[in-house]
């Protein structure tokens, strides 16, 4: 993983990769990688959720109905990320980029797993009311890099 993602954004990740175990999945996809945002429950991504009045509880349960728990496997070692998973983490850095930051945060993570619009995590959203230019909008609004900079 890049150096140029914050700690909390490398905190999801490891996360992601415990929830996967945690539903003895041998595979990181989209869906884990949410939940992995929602169980940190600080930084940008977890204020931008809550500020659009997303139920963190419902969307855990949301992900739990669809994927499901896998059948007892023993992992060792790391669980490899799925393509989705993997474009998630690119479309993260590329919103970054466009938002002119040196850094990939846990609100550049969201915006990545909206933008991949195919995974669990990007439908699970999408049932919640969610939408990409809405969730960028807050995203920049709580940076400070709203609508008002650009007057």
């Amino acid at each position: 993983m890049s150096n140029r993602f914050t700690e909390r954004a490398q905190r999801v990740i490891l996360i992601a990769q415990e929830e996967a175990k945690r539903l003895n999945h041998d595979y990181v996809g989209t869906e884990h990688i949410l939940l992995g945002l929602i169980a940190l429950g600080e930084g940008v991504a977890a204020q931008v959720l809550a500020n659009l009045g997303v139920d963190l509880r419902r969307v855990r349960s949301e992900i739990e109905k669809i994927v499901g728990t896998g059948d007892n496997v023993m992992l060792l070692g790391e669980i490899p990320f799925t393509p989705r998973a993997k474009k998630v983490l690119e479309y993260a850095v590329e919103e970054a980029q466009h938002m002119g930051h040196s850094y990939v945060g846990t609100e550049h993570l969201l915006l990545g797993l909206i933008r991949e619009e195919e995974g669990v995590a990007a439908r699970v959203l999408e049932n919640l009311g969610l939408r990409l230019e809405v969730v960028r909008e807050e995203v920049l609004n709580l940076l400070g890099e709203g609508q008002s900079q650009q007057q």
